[in-house]
């Protein structure tokens, strides 16, 4: 289990998230920048040890109304290989030392662990807790049993989000911009083979809830 470090992080995961978020296709925001939130999310355990996964919600307060980013990030001890383009950023970590933040779909252990997490293979933990399950995540699958063996991801960015092509003849859709659905918790959409769902803080005190990830078929 995956131990969490109550200590300081140099710059904060949403320093880097601020000057990263622009840059992407399914940003909705104005030319100002965000302004952001940390809003919620959960983490996932690296098997090996090695590697922080965490699917982190940022709200964007800048605008008329708030955007919530589902930004999942990976946190290594060193650079992983060939992928540079995917480097979110560097941080100081006042356990760990340097950390390299990577957009983690591009990580082969995120998306490993990911999947998992929708074949109900792996647990959803607490985001800012040692050693608990996160009991308000959900995920179903309704395919054929895989296993997921660590394949290097390509995903795809569009206005709406990011897909990643997995080697068992589907697409893992991560949902970049949430949408509160109807629904306690959220069914998976028409048509998926499987899905994960989670709620994070309202700003009027409400739970919000969205669908943060969708598997289908090619």
């Amino acid at each position: 289990m995956a131990v969490i470090h109550h200590t300081t992080v140099k710059p904060t995961k949403l320093e880097l998230l601020t000057g990263w978020l622009p840059t992407r296709p399914w940003y909705r925001g104005g030319p100002g920048g965000p302004v952001l939130e940390r809003s919620g999310g959960f983490r996932l355990d690296d098997p090996e040890g090695e590697v922080g996964i965490e699917f982190v919600v940022a709200t964007d307060t800048a605008g008329p109304g708030r955007t919530a980013y589902l930004v999942p990030l990976t946190y290594r001890g060193a650079p992983l290989q060939r992928a540079e383009h995917a480097l979110v950023g560097t941080m100081e970590h006042g356990v760990l030392g340097r950390r390299w933040a990577y957009d983690g779909c591009h990580d082969p252990v995120l998306v490993a662990e990911a999947l998992s997490l929708i074949g109900g293979t792996a647990q959803a933990m607490a985001q800012s807790v040692s050693d608990t399950p996160d009991h308000e995540v959900t995920r179903s699958y309704s395919g054929a049993p895989f296993v997921p063996d660590g394949f290097a991801p390509d995903p795809a960015d569009d206005a709406e989000g990011t897909h990643v092509r997995t080697p068992h003849g589907t697409t893992l859709h991560v949902h970049r911009v949430l949408t509160p659905l109807d629904g306690n918790p959220p069914a998976a959409p028409r048509g998926a083979l499987g899905h994960v769902a989670t709620g994070w803080p309202g700003p009027d005190g409400t739970r919000l809830r969205a669908v943060f990830m969708t598997l289908r078929t090619d």
